[in-house]
């Protein structure tokens, strides 16, 4: 059973096939690596998990270790390296942190790519 190829906005298209495509201005070195850096700090899956759960609420330690199942060291050691990298804050709330994300245009870096993984894994198994 075949599909009809599936036609994508602009946007999502591959720059040969977008219509007035023009190259990117070119970025500062300092800029590129930072965002080197950031995504770097994205990139562990524990990380992009603790992200997802920030985005929908601000938890303290032990609410991602119960949502998570992973070890509270293990979330700490995350969360340290997010902070670092500017995507979380904490704030103390007598002997609790609250953890939320600073920016929400760094969720939207995670949910996409989470959302591109699950699409493509999609379409691979609806393929003969």
């Amino acid at each position: 059973m075949g599909t009809a190829p599936v036609r994508l906005p602009a946007e999502h298209a591959h720059s040969s096939e977008r219509s007035g495509a023009h190259p990117a201005p070119p970025r500062p070195t300092r800029t590129l690596a930072a965002a080197g850096d950031l995504l770097r700090a994205l990139a562990a899956p524990v990380r992009i998990a603790i992200v997802l759960q920030l985005r929908e609420a601000d938890r303290c330690v032990h609410e991602l270790v119960e949502a998570l199942g992973v070890a509270q060291p293990l979330i700490s050691q995350h969360l340290r390296v997010l902070k670092s990298a500017g995507v979380v804050d904490g704030e103390r709330h007598g002997r609790e942190v609250v953890y939320r994300l600073v920016d929400e245009h760094l969720s939207h870096i995670v949910v996409d790519a989470v959302v591109h993984v699950e699409e493509s894994a999609a379409h691979r198994t609806e393929e003969p």
